[in-house]
């Protein structure tokens, strides 16, 4: 009886191992063959890469100065028109229209 338990277990025992190599060699034949096929893909570039000629035309626009005196001219113009605005407020304000809270 032990010698035919031995045996099965034995016989047991190899089929599983072979059942795991069968399955594992095929696993891997599956991972290779999508390997490949992912390797024969075109991959777009990265977005960096797109982007790189915009990035170098802003750096080079602010090491000429052009960036930089858009972005003065477009300053001067915010606060000469708040200064227009303060000015009719400040005007406004010394018709009378509105008096002033005291104490």
């Amino acid at each position: 009886m032990g010698f035919m338990l031995r045996v099965r277990l034995a016989s047991f025992f190899a089929g599983a191992a072979a059942a795991a190599a069968g399955g594992g060699y095929f696993l891997y034949k599956d991972y290779k063959l999508a390997h490949d096929s992912m390797a024969l893909k075109v991959c777009p570039p990265p977005p960096l890469l797109l982007a790189w000629p915009r990035i170098l035309d802003y750096c080079a626009r602010i090491a000429t100065g052009a960036l930089v005196k858009g972005l003065q001219d477009s300053t001067d113009a915010r606060y000469k028109a708040l200064e227009k605005r303060l000015a009719a407020l400040e005007g406004h304000q010394g018709t009378g229209a509105a008096p002033d809270a005291s104490d």
